[in-house]
């Protein structure tokens, strides 16, 4: 079989093939923008569902199944090894649907980056042919490189990150949560309980229903497959265990301070032979691949800013829990990490501040701190409020702040220290409120 006829095969399997049923997300991926939309984010986040989310809905708009080209470039009936052999896909569609312009077609293009120069024919698509271009890829360093160079000011970008609260209470509740009052003590307990199963399973879209065994062999598989494919085969490493080890000492440090340098005394002391450099560019890798969001301290001096240890977050909690039997069993941990995914999601720009007391959040705009947050599973003991109370009022001083935030896991409360009031709340009442 040719390569053009796979293409072809590919190309009519999908577009004969019912759509699985799909839940709708908070973000609407737009259809007609004239620009190419592009999805970049972790695997299995749900990135493929948000192509075939816009293809129902461009479908619903009078769009024909034949005008509709869906190719995901990790099926391995294709195997291309360049951008050149693209064109036979345009030459397989035109033999298939000699009378429909290609001008007229949308084409959804997911995990393009298995393809080396995909943005060549992307960028000849786009200028000589149509406007209709979606597509995703699963490394943020090779996807922006790539958008900066052929295909600046021609697409428009999103990052797409596994289920935030809000997503899961209204899959796990269906048409109930409209009925689901935060308001009432009925509602207050079974957002709380959804609100702790969240934290310990994640929010991968496929895993939602899954049992817990079974769940947490699929997401060390989902690590297994990043590592391999994401990493040492993109990225061309030959150390894969060092690899593998740095990865896993990433995610159990979630919620923590984060140190290359600690990670290679461990690796040195062990025997292992690999530079400080190396373990650098593994740890800007970890982050192209989104298994992890390493976070920046705050400072007025942008070189210091960079030079201070970073705090990592793993990009999933149910990932960070089945990788890791300790951060598995520290609530307290698993609630700042899911906080910082919550952020993420809703696209909130944060740092963290510390200065004597460490505060967990600072979310900026523009350059300005407009909210600081702390973050703590339980403060029902006097000291542990105070210590906690400590760090965000030094935050608040700092940036000359009239309010503070501390999120709990069940507590409310007002409090007054001098001209600066802190809301204590639980955190999924803050996560809640981020939607609206």
């Amino acid at each position: 079989m040719t390569r053009k006829d796979i293409f072809q095969t590919i190309i009519v399997d999908n577009q004969q093939q019912a759509l699985p049923p799909i839940w709708e997300r908070d973000l609407a991926i737009p259809l007609n923008t004239g620009k190419i939309v592009t999805l970049s984010g972790v695997r299995r986040s749900g990135k493929t569902y948000h192509l075939l989310n816009a293809i129902n809905k461009i479908k619903a708009h009078g769009v024909t199944a034949e005008r509709i080209v869906y190719i995901n470039f990790e099926d391995e009936r294709l195997d291309l090894s360049s951008s050149k052999e693209l064109d036979q896909l345009l030459q397989a569609y035109r033999e298939l649907y000699p009378d429909i312009s290609l001008e007229k077609c949308y084409f959804f293009f997911d995990e393009i980056q298995e393809v080396a120069g995909w943005e060549k024919f992307v960028a000849r698509l786009y200028a000589s042919i149509t406007k209709h271009i979606f597509i995703t890829g699963s490394n943020a360093k090779l996807l922006s490189r790539e958008i900066a160079t052929a295909l600046r000011g021609r697409t428009i970008t999103f990052e797409i990150f596994p289920l935030s609260f809000s997503e899961y209470v209204s899959i796990r509740t269906g048409s109930a949560k409209r009925s689901l009052n935060q308001h009432t003590s009925a509602g207050k307990a079974r957002l709380a309980t959804l609100f702790k199963k969240f934290i310990r399973q994640g929010g991968f879209p496929e895993l939602i229903e899954q049992n817990a065994t079974l769940r947490e062999k699929i997401l060390q598989e989902y690590f297994n497959v990043m590592v391999l494919r994401d990493l040492v085969e993109r990225y061309h490493i030959s150390q894969t265990a060092i690899l593998k080890y740095f990865c896993k000492r990433v995610i159990a440090n979630s919620a923590g301070e984060f140190s290359v340098n600690k990670i290679y005394n461990e690796l040195k002391s062990q025997g292992y032979q690999i530079s400080k450099d190396t373990l650098y560019e593994y740890a800007n890798h970890v982050e192209n691949v989104y298994l992890a969001r390493l976070v920046q301290r705050y400072s007025h001096s942008v070189v210091k800013s960079e030079l201070a240890q970073k705090k990592c977050y793993v990009i999933d909690t149910g990932l960070g829990a089945a990788l890791d039997y300790k951060l598995s069993q520290d609530s307290g941990r698993l609630l700042e990490t899911t906080i910082a995914l919550e952020l993420l999601k809703h696209d909130k720009q944060f740092t963290y501040h510390r200065n004597g007391f460490e505060c967990d959040f600072v979310i900026m705009n523009k350059g300005v701190a407009r909210e600081v947050i702390q973050v703590a599973k339980d403060v029902s003991d006097p000291e542990t409020m105070e210590r906690e109370l400590k760090g965000l009022l030094n935050a608040c001083r700092n940036f000359k702040l009239k309010k503070g935030i501390l999120l709990t896991s069940d507590w409310s409360e007002e409090i007054q220290r001098g001209t600066i009031t802190i809301t204590v709340m639980p955190a999924w009442q803050y996560c809640l409120n981020l939607t609206q």
